[in-house]
């Protein structure tokens, strides 16, 4: 009998935990993923000084109840033009992109080393 309970609690351990990860997944999935973020509309694009990137600035409408959003988009010159979405800050309407080197890009006042660091507002303090 108490082997029997211990297989009973260790699968409802076990399937707890993986229903608890599926749903923990599902919520960043839809709502902090930033390879979900909408298109926008192209604003401009600036080539970093040794042309092994390009960032480009869309400029995303979130409707009547939320303000624009500037959403940047890095792009892999020398990997077939892979992307990869590096900044999303909300309440902007312009993006001031200025290359500090060949790895250091500064947005809006922001400041990420490609291709590792990324800008989110929903993830900030």
């Amino acid at each position: 009998m108490k082997r029997i309970m211990k297989r009973i609690l260790k699968t409802l351990l076990i399937s707890s935990l993986l229903c608890a990860g599926l749903i923990g997944y599902g919520v960043y999935w839809a709502f902090f993923d930033m390879n979900r973020l909408p298109t926008g509309d192209y604003l401009t694009e600036v080539t970093s000084p040794d042309g092994t990137y390009t960032l480009k600035a869309y400029l995303t409408n979130g409707g009547a109840t939320t303000s624009y959003a500037i959403r940047g988009e890095l792009v892999f010159n020398n990997r077939n033009h892979k992307t990869k979405n590096i900044y999303w800050n909300y309440r902007e309407e312009t993006a001031d992109i200025q290359w500090k080197d060949n790895s250091t890009v500064v947005i809006n006042g922001h400041t990420l080393h490609v291709p590792t660091d990324t800008f989110d507002f929903r993830n900030q303090k």
